[in-house]
């Protein structure tokens, strides 16, 4: 059989995928503010305003969040008699085409929320059959990010092809916006979304509370082979600012989402936000390993115990890395030192290397070999590994410390036919067996 007659099976079993999305957008890691974890639908036009004009004027804009995005609750509870979403008209009396203007004469990009399914999560009108004309409304509007979440679908309504259909009504109107696809993560999304979204949610909603983090943190574990430019894994919007999250979790919170390449979208009040939280949300070091040129996602690379460490490779050859203690706070040693050597991080053993502490933007000076930092329980410690002299043909990535998912010759190619094999088993509607889900979890994406 020639190629080009199993690229056209391949496409008649991935055929929501074979039409990929086509947007340009997402190169990087969107950044910004979401309304959801500070207000839920309390939403109106003054208070997303009044959050525009505080983005602008604590420096949030030009540390790199620029997309102010509604969650649920903006629209009627009702379609127009022509079958159009209409924004609410007591929260918002000057419509959200004002609102997007607004927003975007403060240098700032406007998002707003959908739904795959019949009504939202809170019950607003969903866009499920009404995929064309939304996508016309919010192009019309000047809406620049989509989320689309999957409240009220049928078992039988695919998620796939619900989520397909919004990306093709996106295409369709010219304008580029950003997709950010939101099914909780419940049908594998990182086999089959990339085709679709420019990023994906990989996990139930996050809360402002430490284990809420950490069980997302874990869910996220092994997935940084699936991301690429224009399109993420997302872990949910950021709760530094929020709850009773320590200074010490809000970093590594926030310094792990950066890490792992996830969107950075702010989830506090910001007319009340602690300045601590907000020097972590503009810590700039840290933003840098987000939105790095290199685009390669950082994943967990060594535990033991309640240490972790977690890597990512940069632009010119260096690496960042998360040192991660996970004590209880209340214990007796507070302190723990932990380790990165550099054969963990693709490094040459006798190397030299420049380390900074991110966080702080210090100097740490030259190590040869490896690198051990005292962490606080509950907190993280993040630099920025050099080697003296750069690294030519760099090609390590973090998922190389994990040797479950390394494969050589026809092992390698059994398992990546077996992710092909899940997501067709997906793109035909049908529900993955445990077999197909054991070759789907081992594909290299790469």
């Amino acid at each position: 059989m020639g190629w080009w007659r199993a690229l056209l099976l391949l496409c008649a079993a991935l055929a929501p995928l074979c039409a990929a999305l086509d947007n340009g957008l997402g190169l990087r890691p969107a950044m910004g503010f979401n309304t959801w974890n500070a207000f839920r639908t309390n939403i109106d036009e003054k208070s997303i305003r009044a959050t525009a004009d505080l983005i602008v004027s604590m420096g949030l804009r030009d540390a790199g969040y620029v997309y102010l995005n509604l969650d649920d609750g903006w629209s009627e509870r009702n379609r127009t008699a022509d079958g159009r979403l209409a924004a609410n008209k007591a929260r918002f009396p000057s419509g959200i085409k004002a609102l997007a203007d607004y927003v975007h004469g403060k240098g700032l990009k406007f998002g707003i929320y959908g739904d795959a399914g019949s009504m939202t999560c809170a019950k607003y009108p969903g866009s499920l059959g009404y995929e064309e004309v939304d996508a016309q409304t919010f192009a019309e509007w000047g809406v620049d990010y989509l989320k689309y979440d999957n409240c009220y679908a049928k078992q039988e309504q695919w998620v796939i092809d619900r989520y397909a259909a919004m990306r093709d009504a996106l295409n369709a109107t010219g304008r580029p916006i950003l997709y950010s696809l939101c099914d909780w993560g419940v049908a594998d999304p990182w086999l089959w979304a990339s085709e679709i979204g420019n990023s994906w949610r990989t996990t139930e909603d996050i809360e402002p509370r430490w284990e809420s983090i950490l069980k997302i943190l874990d869910y996220n574990t092994g997935l940084a082979r699936f991301a690429r430019k224009g399109a993420w894994n997302d872990p949910d919007m950021l709760e530094v600012g929020n709850g009773q999250l320590t200074s010490g979790e809000q970093r590594a919170h926030f310094s792990l989402w950066a890490l792992m390449k996830a969107p950075l979208l702010i989830g506090a009040d910001l007319r009340t936000i602690h300045p601590d939280s907000l020097a972590i949300l503009k810590a700039r070091e840290v933003i840098a390993v987000n939105q790095d040129d290199l685009g390669v996602a950082g994943d967990l690379i060594w535990m033991q115990g309640a240490n972790r460490v977690y890597a990512v490779p940069l632009a010119g050859g260096g690496r960042a890395v998360v040192f991660l203690n996970l004590h209880t706070t209340g214990g007796q040693y507070l302190t723990s030192n932990i380790t990165v050597y550099w054969g963990q991080l693709g490094l040459p053993a006798g190397r030299s290397a420049l380390v900074r502490d991110l966080f702080a933007e210090q100097d740490l000076g030259e190590h040869t070999g490896s690198f051990t930092a005292a962490v606080q329980a509950h907190d993280v410690v993040v630099v920025r590994i050099m080697p003296v002299g750069g690294v030519q043909g760099d090609t390590w990535r973090p998922w190389h410390s994990q040797p479950i998912y390394e494969a050589n010759g026809g092992e390698r190619t059994a398992r990546q036919a077996g992710a092909r094999a899940g997501a067709g088993a997906l793109a035909a509607g049908r529900r993955m067996g445990p077999a197909d889900r054991q070759h789907a979890m081992f594909g290299d994406a790469a």
